[in-house]
């Protein structure tokens, strides 16, 4: 079990760091392409009107 642990701690980082980066990159997509989403949000407040 102590020898499985360190490989457990290795996959958990690996995995936020994963996670960390995604979120990173929606954030600068977003801020890149801000038109679009803007254009997106409209769309989606006029399907929640009808």
């Amino acid at each position: 079990m102590p020898q499985m642990s360190p490989m457990w701690w290795l996959l958990l980082m690996m995995y936020f760091i994963y996670i960390m980066i995604c979120l990173n990159s929606m954030i600068f997509f977003n801020y890149k392409s801000k038109p679009k989403f803007i254009k997106t949000n409209n769309y989606m407040n006029m399907n929640w009107k009808w």
